[in-house]
C-alpha cells in the first residue's frame, strides 16, 4: 500500500502543468499563439515606425501620446519622443491657427472622422508646413483618443500659388501683347488709306474673310455651352408635350416644333464638331476593344429610324477585337448608317465586317439611288449636298461626311466608298486589330428594366432655372421623384429635408462659381457616405474633360440631351442592383 505522502501533489500539478492537467495540454497552442501576437505586435510596430506619413495619438486635452518618427520629421524635431515632450498643448504649439484644431474636434464629435482636413502646422524652428489630415476619434470605454495621419502637401501648395502667379503674369502678357496688337493694326490701316481705292478694297476685303475665318470656330467652341443651354430646355420641355395627350392639331404643332428644333440641334452640333476637328483639339485615345459593342449600339439606336422609314436595317455581328479610339469610331460609323438611311429610298442598310490581314474593314451598304462618279470627290467637302431625295428625313447642311473625313484623319485610318447610281453605295473604314495578346474581356451586360419607373428619386444639379423645370416636368411624367438644384449645398440640403438618398445623380458639369459637375459628385458621396450612380449632362466636348468623365467611371450625354437616351440612360442605370 502507497504512503499518503506519495499522493502529495507536485508543483506542476499545482499550476496545472502536471502529466493528468489539461492546462498542459494545451500549453504548446498557447505559447505558439502568444508567439503570432508577438510577431504581429513588432509587425505594427515596424509599419508605425517606418510609415512615410506621419502619424499621431493624442487625449481630448490636445496632449501628445505617441507620435512616429515621420511625424517628427515633418515637424522638425529629432526624435518622436523630442516631439511629444515638447509639445503639451496641440492647438497652441502645434497648428498656426488654433481655431483650426477646435473646428476639427467639432467635426470629429459629429462625425467621428474627417478625411483630407488641410491646415498649416508649426515646425520646431517657427516655420510652417500646409499639410492634409485623416482622423479618426477613438474610444475605448472612458478613453478617448485622437488618431491621425498627416501628409505633407506644402509643395503642392506652392505649386498652386505659382500656377496662379503665372496664369495672372500670363494675362498680363496678352493684355500687353494685345494692346501692342491693337497700335500695330492702327497704324497698319493708316497705311491701307494711303494706298489706292482698288488695293485698299482687296485688302480690306481679304482681310475680313480671313479674320472671320478665324474667329468662326474660337467663337463656336466659346458659345458652345450659351447655345445648347436653353436649346436643351427647349427639347425636354418639347419632349414632355409630345408624351401627352393632346389635340390633334396640338399634337401637329409640337411635333413641328420637335422637328425644327431636331434640326437645330443637328446643325449646331455638326458646326461644333467642325469647329472642333478645324483647331486640332481632338486626339485619338485609341485602346482594345470588342466591335461587338459598338455594333449593338448601333442597330439599338438607329431601329427606329429605319422602322419609321419603312427600311431594313441589319448590323452583322462580329467577335472581332479592334485598336481604335471607340468614342471617335462611333461618330463615323454613326453618319455612315445615318446617310445610308436618308438617302435610301427602298430596300435597308446593312452592317458589317470584314478581315483584311491585319485589318479589318467596317462596312456600311444601302440599297439607295448611289452618287454619281463626278460627285465622288466632293461628297466630304463642307456643305455639299447631293440632290438626290432624302426620304423625307432632316437634310442638314453637308457637314457629315466632312466630319466623317476629318475624324477618320484624326484616327489615321483610311475611308474608301464605292457607288453604282440606282444600286447604292458602300462606305468603308479600315481599322487595325488588336493584337492577339491583349484582348480585353467582354463588357458585362446588364438587364434592362422596366422603363415604368415607380416613383424613384433622381437629383439634377444644374445652374439654368429653365432646364431644372423641364427636366422636373419630364422625370415627373416618366412617374420618378425629380428633386432639382443649382450646387451641391443645395442638393444636400433638399436630401435632408426629403430624407432621402437619391437613386441616380443627372449632373452638369459647369456650373456657377467655377464649381463642377465632378465637385459635386466627390461631395455628395462624402455626405452619404456612398457611390451613386451618376451621369454628366453637359455641353463639355474637350477631349480632356471627356477622359475624365471616363476615368471616373461617368456615363455622357451631350447637351442638347435626346429624351430618349436619357430615359434608356435611366431604365440601365435603375435596372442595375444597388
Amino acid at each position: 500500500m502507497k504512503k499518503r505522502s506519495d499522493n502529495k501533489p507536485s508543483f506542476e500539478d499545482l499550476i496545472g502543468l502536471g502529466d493528468h492537467s489539461a492546462r498542459k495540454n494545451y500549453y504548446p497552442e498557447l505559447a505558439q499563439k502568444l508567439d503570432e501576437l508577438e510577431t504581429e505586435r513588432n509587425r505594427y510596430k515596424w509599419l508605425f515606425e517606418n510609415a512615410l506619413h506621419g502619424i499621431f495619438q493624442a487625449d481630448m486635452k490636445g496632449q501628445f501620446r505617441a507620435a512616429n518618427p515621420a511625424m517628427a520629421a515633418l515637424c522638425g524635431y529629432r526624435s518622436a519622443s523630442q516631439l511629444v515632450h515638447h509639445i503639451n498643448a496641440i492647438d497652441k504649439q502645434l497648428f498656426v491657427e488654433p481655431k483650426d484644431y477646435h473646428l476639427l474636434l467639432d467635426r470629429l464629435h459629429r462625425d467621428g472622422k474627417v478625411y483630407r482636413y488641410e491646415t498649416r502646422l508649426l515646425k520646431a524652428g517657427g516655420e510652417t508646413i500646409h499639410v492634409s489630415m485623416n482622423v479618426l476619434l477613438k474610444q475605448e470605454e472612458d478613453d478617448i483618443t485622437i488618431e491621425a495621419f498627416v501628409q505633407d502637401i506644402s509643395e503642392r501648395i506652392s505649386d498652386q500659388a505659382r500656377l496662379k502667379k503665372l496664369n495672372e503674369e500670363l494675362e498680363l502678357r496678352v493684355e500687353e501683347r494685345t494692346n501692342a496688337l491693337a497700335a500695330v493694326n492702327t497704324k497698319l490701316w493708316e497705311e491701307i488709306r494711303e494706298r489706292e481705292v482698288a488695293q485698299q478694297q482687296m485688302t480690306v476685303a481679304k482681310d475680313q474673310a480671313e479674320a472671320a475665318n478665324l474667329s468662326k470656330d474660337k467663337y463656336l467652341a466659346a458659345a458652345s455651352h450659351d447655345l445648347l443651354q436653353p436649346m436643351n430646355a427647349a427639347r425636354l420641355l418639347v419632349a414632355a408635350l409630345r408624351e401627352r395627350a393632346m389635340a390633334v392639331e396640338d399634337n401637329h404643332l409640337v411635333e413641328r416644333v420637335h422637328v425644327a428644333l431636331e434640326g437645330a440641334e443637328g446643325l449646331l452640333t455638326d458646326l461644333l464638331d467642325i469647329s472642333k476637328l478645324d483647331q486640332n483639339a481632338v486626339q485619338s485615345d485609341p485602346s482594345a476593344f470588342h466591335l461587338s459593342q459598338l455594333m449593338n449600339t448601333l442597330q439599338t439606336e438607329f431601329q427606329p429610324v429605319a422602322d419609321g422609314t419603312g427600311l431594313g436595317l441589319r448590323v452583322r455581328g462580329t467577335s472581332c477585337v479592334v485598336y481604335s479610339d471607340a468614342r471617335l469610331l462611333m461618330r463615323v460609323l454613326r453618319n455612315f448608317v445615318s446617310n445610308a438611311l436618308r438617302y435610301t429610298n427602298s430596300g435597308g442598310v446593312l452592317v458589317g465586317a470584314r478581315k483584311r490581314g491585319e485589318y479589318l474593314d467596317i462596312q456600311v451598304w444601302d440599297s439607295g439611288e448611289g452618287i454619281p462618279d463626278e460627285c465622288l470627290a466632293d461628297i466630304f467637302q463642307e456643305f455639299n449636298q447631293l440632290a438626290q431625295h432624302r426620304n423625307g428625313m432632316r437634310t442638314g447642311v453637308g457637314l457629315g461626311l466632312a466630319i466623317v473625313e476629318r475624324t477618320a484623319r484624326v484616327l489615321d485610318h483610311p475611308i474608301n466608298v464605292k457607288s453604282r447610281p440606282d444600286r447604292g453605295s458602300v462606305f468603308t473604314i479600315r481599322v487595325p486589330l488588336a493584337p492577339s495578346d491583349f484582348i480585353p474581356s467582354l463588357p458585362a451586360v446588364h438587364t434592362q428594366g422596366n422603363s415604368q419607373f415607380i416613383g424613384e428619386v433622381v437629383l439634377v444639379v444644374d445652374n439654368d432655372s429653365d432646364i431644372l423645370l423641364s427636366m422636373r416636368t419630364l422625370l415627373k411624367q416618366w412617374g420618378l421623384a425629380p428633386l432639382t438644384a443649382t450646387d451641391a449645398s443645395m442638393a444636400i440640403k433638399l436630401c435632408q429635408q426629403q430624407d432621402v438618398v437619391p437613386r441616380v445623380l443627372l449632373l452638369d458639369y459647369h456650373l456657377d462659381h467655377e464649381e463642377t459637375g465632378v465637385d459635386v459628385l466627390e461631395q455628395l458621396e462624402q455626405h452619404f457616405n456612398e457611390r451613386i450612380p451618376a451621369a454628366m449632362l453637359t455641353a463639355e466636348r474637350a477631349d480632356k474633360s471627356l477622359k475624365l468623365f471616363r476615368e471616373l467611371g461617368l456615363q455622357v450625354l451631350n447637351k442638347p440631351v435626346k429624351p430618349g437616351k436619357l430615359r434608356a440612360l435611366l431604365s440601365h442605370i435603375l435596372a442595375m442592383p444597388r
